[in-house]
C-alpha cells in the first residue's frame, strides 16, 4: 500500500484490500503512535471510499428496470 495511492483509480475490491491489511497492521499493536494515527487516516479514507463505491453500485442496481433496461432517476 503506497499512500499516495490516487484514490479515484482504486476498485471497491482494491480499496477493501488495503482497508483490510490497516486493519489487521492496526490490530498487531507493533505500530508506534505515529505510525497508528497515519494508518487510521488513511483507513477511514478507504472506508468512505468504500461506502461511496457500494452506493453507486446500489444505485445502478436500483435503475435496472424488470426489462433489463436502465431507468431514469426521478
Amino acid at each position: 500500500m503506497k499512500p499516495d495511492d490516487d484514490l479515484s483509480t482504486l476498485t471497491f475490491e482494491q480499496a477493501y484490500a488495503q482497508l483490510e491489511e490497516i486493519v489487521a497492521r492496526l490490530e498487531s499493536g507493533e505500530l508506534s503512535l505515529e505510525d497508528s494515527v497515519a494508518l487510521y487516516e488513511r483507513g477511514q479514507v478507504l472506508a468512505r471510499l468504500c461506502g461511496d463505491l457500494l452506493d453507486k453500485a446500489e444505485l445502478r442496481v436500483q435503475q435496472i428496470a424488470d426489462d433489463g433496461t436502465l431507468a431514469p432517476l426521478e
